[in-house]
């Protein structure tokens, strides 16, 4: 028997360490060669880590969250034999995965938590009262008539066991008025209802509590938690709003789709990306990167624009490259194709990275405004609100004022202001406004 130690494996050029975030086998377990050992995450990808020998794992290193340096140890296998000098430790063959798992479609910024355990269920047997913290005093008794014994309608004992029927008396609770929740069998969660819906003078309760949780922070969400902080901690943002009237772009848009063919159909978001890309040669302050440490600043010929997506496991950036080259059909059929590799988990690497400038969209919750946070070493990130409805005065050929019904969105953009100048964002934003409210003049040369 010899004892093989397999390090940390070179998972990427440029990659010096990885996240562990979960682990596929434990000591003690038998291993096959080629067999998946470990999940590891870099800066943009999840990697499998597979095994290069058979035998049985005697250590490994680091729990969930853990970061591990290339070259540093991953485990230790004992091996029949002696170890196989010919095996090298890049026969680990990382399998490149995308940046963790499913993601939904790039409309939407926020990101949702794992649950964990349940709380208990009624009828559990605690006596504290749902909705009130433990270590608070529990309502005040319900005053009743004196307990008699406990029957139901018709003079049938009600059932319920002896220390239920022993709170019940302690609190002055008649159990022939408590209605059981399941096999007519009165339990501790009824009593709790009951005491619950008395105390709160005849309403049932808002809810109950739940459980509190104690989530590690790993993975993709610690990669967003330090990529946003470093942000926010280095960028010194700010951000403006402007109103754009978009009735005339939603009717260019409807008729577009209803004309469409095998064509993908046209969201918002391909009409604001050529918006955005028109007016970008004007404005190379905005389509650029600041490198904090070399203090340079790289204003790009080309738009690859990322989309901040929401998955299950947190937001991901996915890119389209050369977004100025591409037209509005193009747009949509690579927003869908991106969506899709995101959801199902098929997005390489070269698909999650690279981006000069950002969009973000919350969709129909896109609220009045927001103030999003800069995709960071970017300069500027821009985000689309909800399309809302309201009365405007308009201005007729002749001249004359009348009030129509209109549809309004505002735009936020947000901007590194080392680079940007507020006078550069409100001009930019002010000739995307332009082109959103004479949508003609996106199909324009």
């Amino acid at each position: 028997m010899a004892k093989f130690t397999f390090n940390m494996p070179d998972v990427g050029e440029g990659v010096a360490e990885a996240e562990i975030v979960e682990w596929h086998v434990k000591v003690g377990d038998t291993v096959e060669e080629d067999q998946h050992l470990v999940d590891v995450m870099t800066d943009k990808a999840t990697i499998d880590i597979e095994s290069p020998v058979a035998g049985t794992v005697r250590e490994v290193a680091g729990e969930l969250g853990d970061t591990i340096a290339v070259g540093a140890m991953l485990l230790v296998i004992e091996v029949e034999g002696e170890v196989d000098a010919e095996v090298e430790q890049d026969d680990a063959a990382p399998t490149e995965e995308t940046e963790t798992e499913p993601a939904a479609e790039p409309a939407i910024e926020t990101d949702p938590a794992p649950i964990a355990e349940a709380e208990k269920p009624l009828g559990s047997g605690q006596g504290v009262v749902q909705g009130v913290g433990e270590g608070a005093s529990a309502p005040a008794p319900v005053q009743t008539h004196p307990p008699a014994p406990s029957r139901a309608e018709g003079g049938e004992k009600v059932l319920a066991s002896p220390a239920v029927r022993k709170r019940a008396k302690d609190l002055g609770v008649d159990l022939s008025q408590v209605k059981p929740a399941e096999d007519g069998r009165v339990r501790h969660g009824d009593l709790d209802q009951f005491l619950a819906y008395n105390s709160a003078g005849g309403f049932s309760p808002a809810g109950t509590a739940r459980a509190d949780e104690t989530i590690k922070v790993i993975g993709l969400r610690k990669r967003i938690a330090q990529n946003m902080s470093a942000s926010k901690r280095h960028i010194p943002h700010f951000t403006y709003v402007e109103e754009c009237d978009v009735t005339e772009l939603e009717r260019m848009r409807a008729d577009l789709n209803a004309n469409r063919g095998q064509k993908p159909k046209l969201t918002m978001l391909p009409l604001l990306i050529t918006a955005i890309c028109k007016k970008l040669p004007e404005f190379p302050m905005i389509n650029a990167r600041y490198d904090d440490e070399a203090q340079v600043i790289t204003r790009f010929g080309s738009v690859h624009l990322g989309m901040a997506t929401q998955t299950d496991n947190g937001l991901i950036v996915p890119v389209i490259r050369d977004a100025q080259s591409r037209n509005l059909w193009q747009l949509a059929s690579e927003i869908g194709r991106l969506a899709s590799a995101a959801r199902d988990g098929s997005a390489k690497s070269d698909e999650l990275s690279g981006s000069t400038l950002t969009v973000t969209s919350l969709g129909p919750l896109g609220g009045v405004a927001t103030t999003p946070v800069i995709n960071r070493p970017e300069v500027a990130i821009i985000g689309p609100n909800r399309i809302v409805e309201r009365p405007m005065f308009v201005t007729g050929a002749d001249g004359t004022e009348r009030v129509e019904k209109r549809k309004l969105m505002n735009i936020s953009i947000s901007c590194d202001h080392r680079v940007v100048d507020g006078y550069d964002a409100a001009s930019f934003v002010q000739e995307l406004k332009k082109l959103i409210e004479t949508p003609v003049l996106l199909l324009s040369e």
